[in-house]
């Protein structure tokens, strides 16, 4: 009897344990608050959905080559590169953004045969955390993935697996994949990465990759390797040019979220044919070096949002504005 007893006290004391919500045995717990740099699960009001993945914050350190998510000060950088670019999308949508095991920026120096495992095991986080939002917050509400680098791969993936359904993609009002590339292989591969064609087609991919006129190489688009892109200028796909005074304001952000500087018609930009790549006229590398290792200057990778700030918030409106209304003409 006395076994018995205690048998059951076990059973209810991991049962109670597990009603307030188990961590995965290896995995993270996204039932944990903690777990997320923002759940805006409680602002129904607004429209839409963000779900964020944040870019590359994580050098790597020896042999750990995903992050931590108990490295406190790695996660405070975490928190800030999200408020960097989480301006642009919240205007009037709930924003979602869970800390994940992503690489480490040395994970990209090594042979994809020995990297794909640490972007796995970040891909591993970034769906579960999708998972448990749509199960939890989401409730049919329109969805825009944004992600940006790192974050941007993790939001092409998501579109991989988790939206091959028409449910999902009715659902989906943009894939803002910035700083990543889509090839026309891929797209064909999975017909639910369906690239934007213009400034207000939604359900579509939205990407781009900033460099100057005469790269011909970078660890984002290799030599020979042509991707797609969209100007956020003009919002064309082809190599028409846009003049630096379509440019609404280069925006440059601080880890608060603050707008330090706001340059209107700094730059201009045109894609390559070739690559794929956006071509950016009227500034220098030496006004905005590479400022990365895994980078040659001329690679404005990490300028991607910053040079087009204003255009691309706009244009996160008026997606999702296309999106509401196309909704009511077909409900």
């Amino acid at each position: 009897m006395k076994k018995l007893r205690l048998t059951l006290l076990i059973f209810i004391t991991v049962f109670s344990a597990c009603l307030g919500g188990c961590a995965p045995k290896d995995g993270v717990d996204y039932g944990d608050r903690s777990n997320w740099a923002y759940f805006e699960e409680d602002e129904a009001d607004k429209t839409a959905d963000v779900f964020f993945v944040c870019p590359t914050v994580y050098m790597g350190e020896g042999d750990l080559h995903n992050m931590e998510l108990t490295d406190e000060d790695t996660k405070a950088s975490f928190l800030g590169a999200t408020n960097m670019e989480k301006g642009i999308y919240d205007d009037d949508c709930r924003f979602f953004a869970p800390y994940y095991r992503q690489a480490g920026l040395d994970v990209y120096k090594m042979e994809e045969n020995e990297s794909e495992k640490y972007f796995s095991l970040a891909f591993e986080d970034v769906k579960n955390s999708f998972e448990y939002y749509l199960e939890n917050c989401n409730e049919g509400r329109p969805i825009i993935l944004a992600g940006f680098s790192q974050g941007a791969d993790m939001c092409i993936r998501l579109m991989k697996e988790c939206f091959d359904d028409e449910d999902m993609q009715d659902r989906l009002v943009a894939c803002y994949a910035i700083g990543w590339r889509v090839t026309e292989e891929e797209t064909e591969e999975y017909p639910q990465l369906k690239f934007a064609s213009g400034e207000n087609d939604v359900g579509v991919v939205v990407a781009f990759n900033s460099e100057a006129e005469y790269v011909e190489d970078s660890l984002i688009i290799p030599k020979g390797t042509k991707t797609l892109a969209i100007n956020p200028l003009n919002w064309k796909t082809d190599s028409t040019p846009a003049d630096k005074s379509l440019n609404s304001g280069a925006c440059f952000t601080d880890y608060d979220g603050n707008i330090k500087s706001e340059i209107p018609a700094l730059t201009g930009a045109y894609i390559d044919n070739v690559r794929g790549a956006l071509k950016v006229t009227d500034v220098t590398p030496e006004e905005y070096p590479a400022g990365l290792d895994i980078f040659e200057d001329g690679v404005y990778h990490l300028y991607d949002y910053q040079f087009f700030y204003r255009n691309i918030e706009r244009n996160v409106q008026e997606r999702t504005e296309a999106y509401i209304k196309n909704k009511s003409v077909t409900e």
